[in-house]
């Protein structure tokens, strides 16, 4: 037997995208119940095959391997932006008075950017972007190590979704409720005011 149109829909969605609750939304599940199907899905036995199939043809046609991708992550994810970027406070140096021409002594800090020729691979690879505003100043941007460590959290599935409290039922509440009205202090200090004594 062969998938539905909905579970092969989410297998085209979650290969895009591995977030079960958005695939089964984008496969045409309720919102409400998504997470629900998600994971109902992804212990099906045919939509894991199906699943496992594509990818291995995914792999096999791209020359990608999934320990190609998180290597990749990890040069993100582990990334150390003092490679890329330098920075000291408190710089003492000498510099001229315009005015009187005597030398002063000026604290700053100062900023240096590594040469992109002495950068390893896995810092180039760390960097999102490097621009230069109009008065010469660079700016760096590195990749989101957030992201790329929770991806691979995420693959070796040290993330779990955090289970919702279990709703009480009516007579579990009424109970309870019950039990705190005739315990000595569920009334505890509000009737009481400064002045007052029992009779």
């Amino acid at each position: 037997m062969s998938l539905t149109p909905k579970q092969r829909r989410f297998v085209e969605a979650y290969l895009l995208d591995p977030n079960g609750k958005q695939a089964a939304i984008a496969a045409g599940y309720s919102e409400k119940n998504a997470a629900v199907e998600a994971s109902r899905l992804l212990t099906h036995a045919k939509v894991v095959a199906e699943l496992e199939r594509r990818r291995k043809i995914v792999s096999t046609r791209s020359g990608v391997t999934p320990e190609m991708v998180i290597a990749e992550l990890a040069k993100l994810g582990f990334s150390d932006i003092r490679q890329v970027v330098q920075w000291r406070a408190n710089v003492r140096q000498v510099a001229e008075d315009p005015d009187t021409g005597e030398p002063v002594l000026e604290i700053g800090n100062e900023v240096v950017i590594t040469d992109s020729a002495k950068l390893s691979d896995t810092a180039a690879a760390a960097i999102l972007e490097i621009s230069q505003t109009k008065d010469g100043t660079l700016k760096v941007r590195m990749h989101d190590k957030l992201g790329a460590l929770v991806k691979i959290g995420q693959h070796f599935g040290m993330f779990r979704p955090v289970a919702a409290p279990e709703e009480k039922g009516k007579k579990e509440k009424a109970a309870e409720d019950a039990r705190a009205a005739t315990s000595s202090d569920a009334w505890g200090d509000d009737l009481a005011f400064n002045g007052a004594r029992p009779n």
